[in-house]
């Protein structure tokens, strides 16, 4: 099934068919970056997070506060770039690897399978800023994260839409503080 809501060129944003939609408004970046490393153990191989929204909404600050909190819990520390420049950044916790992708420069869907993810969609994590790249390589069970300014200026508000079940217990699970409503 193909989520775009266009063709591969000019797409701005994914359609979840028939989807569950959570919204989320998070105050502070810290508050998005908690959000993220509660989700982050819930997170198994096979997981796709696909993260949209304008430049500067918080992609990059909620991969990289997700990545950190896995590589935490096994006792690492790594630094995670942003992959804008590299396309992808790969990451093992000693579980799994976690793939980082960032697809805004792609031109071309092809260019998804030279650099692998697709084999990854099913044996690690991954998160994949500017999705709509994909265009019919997006995995049916990915969970869409819309991140968008809210009304203050470090103010996020963040929706999640999904169609596997399986997501529900994971985003209730890391929806649970104060700072996330």
């Amino acid at each position: 099934m193909n989520r775009l809501a266009g063709r591969f060129q000019g797409a701005k944003t994914l359609a979840m068919a028939d989807g569950i939609t959570r919204n989320l408004t998070f105050r502070t970046p810290q508050a998005t970056a908690d959000f993220a490393a509660r989700l982050a153990p819930a997170l198994c191989p096979g997981d796709t997070l696909l993260l949209e929204g304008p430049i500067g909404a918080g992609k990059t600050h909620f991969s990289r506060a997700l990545i950190q909190a896995r590589l935490r819990a096994a006792n690492m520390m790594e630094d995670v770039p942003s992959p804008t420049f590299t396309l992808v950044q790969t990451y093992d916790d000693g579980k799994t690897e976690i793939w980082h992708s960032d697809l805004y420069r792609l031109t071309h869907p092809d260019e998804i399978e030279e650099l692998g993810l697709t084999h990854a969609f099913a044996e690690a994590i991954c998160l994949v800023e500017w999705p709509d790249r994909l265009a019919d390589l997006t995995p049916e069970n990915a969970a869409l994260l819309t991140f968008l300014p809210g009304a203050e200026d470090d103010e996020r508000r963040l929706s999640i839409t999904y169609t596997d079940a399986k997501w529900s217990a994971k985003i209730d699970t890391a929806s649970e503080a104060p700072d996330a409503g």
